[in-house]
């Protein structure tokens, strides 16, 4: 029974952040990534690997798609996009890599918690997953939970409609799904 309680917890919270997130966004990050250039992801910690299964999922769709921070990732050029994912907006590293990208002439977007950041300010365009007040602490989600589970579901979902809008076959995903495992 507490685990159940502890589940619904979860997706609750989850439900309510989705909820006050902005419908455009998967509109207007799907033409982001669809501008022309190579896709570059950033993240640190959880949100890292947030973004490396949205990396994942994308180049199954047929991206050219790359991690930051991986030993096979090509230097950012001028038409690539950034996308950073952060919850606070702040985080050092990924600060340094949004100025370096800016400065390569990348396009750069944030998926954040806060709008109101220094890479927010820096960015091209802030995709506000939830409200401010969807952040309230929870006793049991602890240290950006919310946030990082909040973003995999936003992203998977963004994933849904780019398989749905470009009429994407699972086939093809399949194809280009790693076999050397």
């Amino acid at each position: 029974m507490f685990q159940q309680q502890n589940q619904q917890l979860v997706l609750d919270r989850i439900s309510q952040v989705l909820a006050a997130t902005a419908d455009t966004h998967s509109e207007r990050l799907t033409s982001r990534l669809d501008a022309g250039g190579r896709v570059f992801i950033a993240g640190a910690g959880r949100s890292k690997l947030v973004g490396s299964f949205f990396a994942m999922r994308l180049m199954h769709g047929g991206y050219n798609v790359s991690v930051v921070g991986e030993i096979v990732t090509p230097s950012i050029q001028q038409g690539d996009l950034l996308l950073v994912i952060s919850g606070s907006g702040e985080t050092q590293q990924l600060l340094t890599f949004t100025r370096r990208a800016a400065a390569c002439g990348a396009t750069v977007a944030l998926i954040t918690a806060r709008a109101n950041s220094t890479i927010g300010e820096l960015a091209d365009e802030v995709f506000l997953i939830g409200s401010p007040e969807s952040y309230a602490q929870v006793k049991g989600l602890p240290m950006g939970t919310v946030f990082e589970l909040s973003a995999l579901c936003f992203l998977e979902a963004l994933i849904a409609h780019i398989i749905w809008d470009k009429g994407i076959e699972e086939e093809h995903m399949q194809h280009r799904h790693a076999n050397l495992e």
